[in-house]
């Protein structure tokens, strides 16, 4: 099946195998984990229109009941403008914050900035 044939889920499906996989292969080959299975990893999302909108929602309710089930430590900004993304990003990265989810379709080259400076 080409690329214009796969839907979202087969996707979304493929990144998440390919990410467990990677980690099953580092830790049978004597690798370490990475450093947030330690703890709760701490998410922060960004969002430049309100939670509401239908895809930022969905980020947002699955991260969400990931907080309410203590896997993870969750916050949050909505409605940031585009020419506010980089200093909002950059807070969150200072307030330790190890993993960003967002819709950067605008504000690639901010969010590129920030996450080469802090390894996001």
């Amino acid at each position: 099946m080409g690329v214009v044939g796969m839907t979202r889920r087969a996707v979304l499906g493929g990144v998440a195998t390919a990410a467990f996989g990677a980690v099953a292969v580092a830790a049978a080959a004597g690798g370490s984990l990475p450093a947030f299975a330690e703890g709760k990893l701490k998410v922060a999302g960004i969002y430049t229109v309100p939670i509401e909108q239908q895809w930022v929602s969905r980020i947002h309710v699955a991260l969400k009941a990931a907080a309410d089930r203590g896997d993870i430590e969750y916050v949050w900004a909505e409605s940031v403008a585009n020419t506010d993304y980089e200093r909002v990003m950059r807070q969150y990265a200072e307030a330790g914050q190890q993993l960003v989810f967002g819709e950067v379709f605008g504000v690639e080259r901010a969010a590129r900035a920030v996450a080469k400076d802090y390894r996001l």
